[in-house]
């Protein structure tokens, strides 16, 4: 929280605030004179996943609470596809993001009704390649800023992310 918020509220007017009871993002306007990224008091990597979300969304989406996006109920495997579809950029930014701070990574299915319906095969890949073409082709502007200043906060040894922590067999 202390570093997203050092860097993030003076220059994008926003700050993470974690204690709600789901995660959501609210613009500046609906939440006063910051926009707000608030994620679940009791989950990392709730705070971490809102993060990777806003560092990704563009300038008009973050005029729209939660970006624009809707909520689906846990629904049937074509769903979770679905939701795996428009998943694999915001958890491969979670992944570095996690890394950085010096922990481990777990894929998030949000399938909470239907706990066997777990992460495709084809999700991992997806996310594992993303990750790395992340780190190869450059992340977001925002998501490398927050990474840069995780690594120097959490592991002030490690310069940089290392390819080989990103493999598909890595995701659980």
């Amino acid at each position: 929280v202390s570093v997203f918020n050092a860097l993030f509220i003076e220059r994008d007017a926003t700050e993470l605030v974690v204690g709600g009871d789901e995660p959501l993002y609210l613009p500046a306007g609906e939440s006063g004179g910051l926009a707000q990224v608030i994620s679940r008091l009791d989950y990392f990597s709730s705070a971490l996943h809102e993060i990777s979300h806003w560092c990704i969304a563009g300038k008009e989406r973050r005029k729209l609470t939660d970006y624009g996006y809707w909520y689906e109920p846990d629904g049937s495997d074509a769903q979770q596809r679905m939701f795996e579809s428009v998943e694999v950029k915001p958890q491969a930014l979670e992944w570095l993001m996690t890394e950085a701070c010096g922990m481990r990574f777990s894929l998030s299915v949000d399938n909470v009704a239907q706990p066997d319906l777990g992460a495709s095969r084809e999700f991992k890949q997806k996310v594992s390649a993303q990750a790395l073409e992340y780190l190869s082709e450059g992340l977001p502007e925002r998501a490398g800023l927050f990474i840069t200043r995780l690594l120097a906060h959490f592991q002030p040894a490690c310069a940089l992310l290392e390819k080989n922590a990103f493999s598909e067999e890595k995701l659980s």
